[in-house]
């Protein structure tokens, strides 16, 4: 053999080896993941059954919007809203890559064509108006979309008299849309307010790891309740953004559910497992709530 074709068979054993490794690697990902907050190495499946709670140290892991209409609505009532409605790119935006080419491997990757899903369910029974934020598509950023079918979805519980939740999981408003994006906070304000404060309808709001930026200025603090998941990441801007603004140094837990609990900013910080029975119990109280109205949206221009 030629020194030439001992390299060539080098080099091809050795691009072997590293496609039998990505491979190993890729299976591993799937079935292993480890803990934010403590490092554990934890078993996916596993993970799963325990609504993605850490074994080792409870530390609450992202769950997909689809995983967190599973544990909170019963089997075989969900009815989604505008699975269809799709997002486009009418400022033509590119950074490193064109948005449509972003919206395009969110979409492939999660199976959503944008980053909420809404719809109506039974919870313990009791109908409600659901809305739930995926934090996997493009950070949970809200779009143009994003915002048009969260006000549907407050409408549609307006005309019917149903109690609204809206989960939240979100960096803010999508940069890729501009101001388009920001127009979404006032239009979902707007709804809200009719759903509340004109049909007199409970909205309650609950909070992950992570909400921030416009999604935190708007509906996400809106809530008649305002729950929480333990240690969950909830502000408007960054921390280092806020300290080189006051040029002093913050509190360790600052932007925690639980700083903002103790400073009066939430009305319970509630465990994922205990959720849905916080949530049933709660509707169970306000199923007798006098004044609700429900019907014809006011017209408020």
């Amino acid at each position: 053999m030629s020194i030439l074709a001992w390299i060539e068979d080098r080099r091809k054993l050795k691009l072997m080896n590293m496609r039998v490794d990505h491979q190993q690697s890729d299976v591993s990902q799937g079935l292993w993941t480890r803990c934010e907050n403590c490092g554990a190495i934890l078993y996916i499946k596993r993970l799963k059954e325990h609504q993605r709670v850490c074994l080792e140290c409870g530390y609450h892991l992202q769950m997909s919007s689809q995983e967190r209409i599973d544990s909170l609505i019963d089997s075989n009532t969900w009815k989604p809203f505008n699975e269809t409605l799709s997002p486009c790119d009418p400022l033509q935006f590119r950074d490193q890559k064109n948005y449509t080419e972003r919206l395009k491997m969110a979409q492939e990757r999660t199976g959503l064509q944008d980053a909420v899903q809404t719809g109506t369910g039974l919870l313990d029974g009791i109908p409600i108006a659901l809305g739930v934020m995926d934090f996997n598509f493009m950070g949970g950023s809200m779009g143009s979309v994003v915002g048009e079918k969260i006000t549907r979805l407050i409408e549609y519980a307006t005309q019917k008299g149903l109690t609204l939740i809206l989960i939240c999981a979100s960096g803010g408003a999508r940069m890729q849309e501009g101001i388009l994006s920001l127009m979404q906070m006032a239009k979902i304000s707007a709804a809200l307010y009719v759903h509340q404060s004109c049909a007199n309808l409970l909205y309650i709001s609950v909070l992950t790891s992570p909400t921030t930026g416009g999604v935190t200025a708007s509906f996400a603090m809106l809530g008649d309740l305002i729950l929480a998941e333990p240690k969950a990441l909830i502000g408007f801007a960054g921390r280092r953004v806020i300290e080189q603004t006051l040029n002093e140094e913050l509190p360790k837990d600052f932007q925690t559910a639980e700083y903002l609990l103790y400073h009066g900013l939430l009305d319970l910080i509630v465990p994922r497992s205990f959720l849905k029975q916080a949530l049933s119990e709660t509707l169970t109280i306000y199923k007798d709530a006098p004044f609700k109205k429900f019907g014809m949206i006011p017209n408020l221009v």
